[in-house]
């Protein structure tokens, strides 16, 4: 099992700019895919976007899509969200995770991914 840690999460009026970033604590961290996902209060948990670790293909949800920018630092074990143009919409615990699991597709779905963060508090607000 990894452990993840996430970080980077706060404030920001609408229009603003989050980078969040998600640490792998592994001798060696080789997962398939690294996905975002984001849970607001009374709703289920979300896709945003995932990574394959080692193409760098990506994929946004279309709520986010040219907004959002996933990237990873693989000699860091680091996975990052860079958050452009931020909505009130966006507010909501954001989660990372990795899926462990060699596929031919990625997964969009919690039930894919084998560990995760904590989760890190986004909010935006004027």
């Amino acid at each position: 099992q990894v452990q993840l840690v996430e970080s980077g999460g706060g404030w920001v009026q609408p229009g603003g700019a989050l980078r969040l970033s998600c640490a792998a604590s592994a001798r060696t961290f080789r997962p398939f895919a690294m996905g975002w996902f984001r849970q607001a209060p009374g709703k289920e948990r979300e896709w945003v976007a995932v990574i394959r670790w080692s193409g760098g293909s990506s994929y946004y949800a279309a709520s986010v899509k040219d907004r959002f920018t996933i990237s990873r630092d693989n000699a860091k074990n680091t996975m990052y969200l860079q958050m452009d143009s931020l909505k009130p919409e966006d507010t909501a615990v954001y989660y990372c995770a990795a899926d462990q699991t060699e596929r031919l597709r990625v997964g969009t779905l919690p039930n894919y991914y084998d560990d995760w963060g904590q989760g890190t508090q986004v909010t935006v607000s004027s």
